[in-house]
C-alpha cells in the first residue's frame, strides 16, 4: 500500500516508516524537515500541520494516513494546531482523496490533568470523527536500540555517576513495548479490518516501576549499581518548568506528570484485541548489548545542556567586560596598530553587546546548532586576528589567547550536541 506518514522525522516515526518499507509498503514521509529523510531513500513530503495549504499533492493515490506527529509541551496555539485543527483539515482532504483509513498515534496515560492529555484526547476526538476507518494507539513507553526524548532521559539518568535520580517514590508503573513491535500492530491496522474503530493500548508484557526500568537500564550499560536519589515532586516539577522556559526538551512540567501518573497500560486486553506478543523489556535488554554509542549517549544527554549554560556564562560575563570595563585597561595595549583610541573603544563595546545576545540565545535555546557557528565565526575571526596583530598573547602565563583553541573545540561539541536529527 502507499501509506503517508505524519510526523515521519520523530522518534516512533522514522522507525515506522523503516518498519513499514521493510514489510513492502511505499511510505510517504511527511515532516516539517524532511531532508534526512530523503536521504535515507524516502519518498518525502515538506508539509506542516500548522499551514492548511499544500496537503493535496500529498494525499493522491494514498491509500492509508498514519498521524505520528506529536508535541508534549508548547504553547496553546502549537499545541492545537498539530494534535487538533491541522490533522482535522488533513482528514477532510484524505476523505476527499479517497483514503481508506486513518491510524492515530496518542499516548498512554491520558487521565492525567495536564495539557498535553487534554490535547491528544482532542486529536483522538477529531480522529474518530473524520469518518474514515479510523485505528487509534495509545502505546505505553516504547522504547529501541536508539532513543530520543523521554527515553533519552532515562538512559541518562541510569548512567548518572554514584546515584540513579528517581521521581517521587519510583514505584509509577510502566509496560515498555519496543518501537519494531508498536511496528507491527500499526502495520496489522494497516493490513486488515480487524482493528477498525478500536482504541487500543500497544505494551508490552512485562510491568516494572520506574526505579526497576532505570536498573535495568544502568546494568545495560555495564555500570555498577548504585542507590537510588528520590527526587520530591515538587523540585522535579520545578525542573520541569524551568526545562519548558528554557527548552530542554523531554524535561518539562508535562513530562513530570505524565510519569507522576504512570505509563502503565493492560496488557491482556491488548493481547487479547490484536494477537500480537511484543517482548518484554528483559527480553529487549537482553537481544543486544550496550556499544560505545550507548554509553556516550547516555553520559552526554545530561552534559549537553551544562555544556549549553557553560558557554552561555562565558558569553554573559565577556558581553559584560565589553561593555563596562574602563577604556584605559584595554585600550593600552593595542597601540601598536595605528587606530584612534575612540575605534577601540567602539569595537569592544559593539563585540560586548553580540556577546551579551549569544548569551540570551544560549539561555532561551534559540536556533542552537546556527547559533554555535556564529560563535565559532566569533571565537575563530578574534584569535585568528589578535594572534596575528599581538603573537605575544600566545605566551602570556594564564593562557590568554591559547584558551581560544578548547573553546573553539567545545562549541563543536556543543553544535553536534544540539543536532540530533
Amino acid at each position: 500500500m502507499r501509506i503517508l506518514l505524519l510526523g515521519a522525522n520523530g522518534f516512533i516515526g522514522r522507525h515506522l516508516a523503516v518498519h513499514l518499507r521493510l514489510h513492502g509498503h511505499q511510505v510517504v514521509a511527511c515532516a516539517r524537515r524532511p531532508d534526512a529523510l530523503g536521504r535515507m531513500g524516502f519518498e518525502t513530503v515538506r508539509a506542516d500541520l500548522a499551514q492548511n495549504s499544500g496537503w493535496e499533492p500529498a494525499l493522491k493515490g494514498i491509500d492509508v494516513l498514519v498521524n505520528a506527529a506529536g508535541l508534549l509541551h508548547g504553547s496553546t496555539a502549537q499545541m492545537r494546531a498539530v494534535h487538533r485543527d491541522g490533522p482535522a483539515h488533513v482528514y477532510r482532504l484524505a476523505r476527499a482523496a479517497g483514503v481508506k483509513k486513518l491510524i492515530l498515534i496518542s499516548a498512554v496515560g491520558l487521565k492525567a490533568d495536564t495539557p498535553f492529555a487534554r490535547h491528544r484526547i482532542d486529536g483522538e476526538t477529531v480522529a474518530a470523527q473524520s469518518g474514515l476507518a479510523c485505528v487509534i494507539l495509545r502505546p505505553s513507553m516504547v522504547v529501541g536500540e536508539t532513543s530520543y526524548g523521554g527515553s533519552s532521559m532515562l538512559r541518562g539518568l541510569a548512567a548518572m555517576p554514584l546515584v540513579t535520580p528517581v521521581i517521587g517514590d519510583g514505584a509509577q508503573p510502566f509496560d515498555p513495548i519496543h518501537v519494531d513491535d508498536l511496528g507491527a500492530v500499526v502495520r496489522q491496522a494497516a493490513e486488515s479490518d480487524r482493528l477498525n474503530g478500536q482504541t487500543l493500548c500497544p505494551c508490552g508484557p512485562e510491568r516494572l516501576t520506574q526505579a526497576q526500568m532505570l536498573d535495568g537500564l544502568r546494568a545495560w550499560l555495564g555500570r555498577p549499581p548504585a542507590r537510588h536519589l528520590h527526587l520530591p515532586v515538587g523540585v522535579a516539577k520545578a525542573l520541569g518548568w524551568l526545562g519548558e522556559r528554557l527548552n530542554l526538551g523531554p524535561i518539562s512540567l508535562a513530562a513530570v506528570a505524565q510519569l507522576q501518573h504512570g505509563v502503565g497500560a493492560d496488557y491482556p486486553a491488548y493481547h487479547k484485541a490484536t494477537g500480537q506478543t511484543p517482548r518484554g523489556f528483559s527480553q529487549i535488554l537482553a537481544a543486544r548489548p550496550a556499544g560505545s554509542q550507548d554509553l556516550w549517549h547516555a553520559r552526554l544527554y545530561l552534559l549537553r545542556p551544562l555544556l549549553r549554560f557553560g558557554l552561555m556564562f562565558m558569553w554573559l560575563v565577556s558581553g559584560l567586560v565589553g561593555l563596562f570595563l574602563p577604556a584605559g585597561r584595554f585600550v593600552d595595549g593595542l597601540s601598536g596598530l595605528g587606530l584612534p583610541d575612540a575605534v577601540w573603544v567602539a569595537m569592544a563595546r559593539a563585540a560586548g553587546g553580540v556577546d551579551l545576545l549569544f548569551a540570551l540565545a544560549l539561555l532561551i535555546g534559540w536556533r542552537l546548532p546556527r547559533v554555535a557557528l556564529w560563535q565559532l565565526a566569533m571565537v575563530g575571526l578574534y584569535t585568528l586576528f589578535f594572534g596575528l596583530a599581538f603573537p605575544a598573547l600566545w605566551l602570556e602565563p594564564y593562557g590568554g589567547l591559547l584558551k581560544n583553541i578548547p573553546v573553539l573545540l567545545l562549541i563543536m561539541v556543543h553544535k553536534l550536541l544540539e543536532e540530533e536529527r
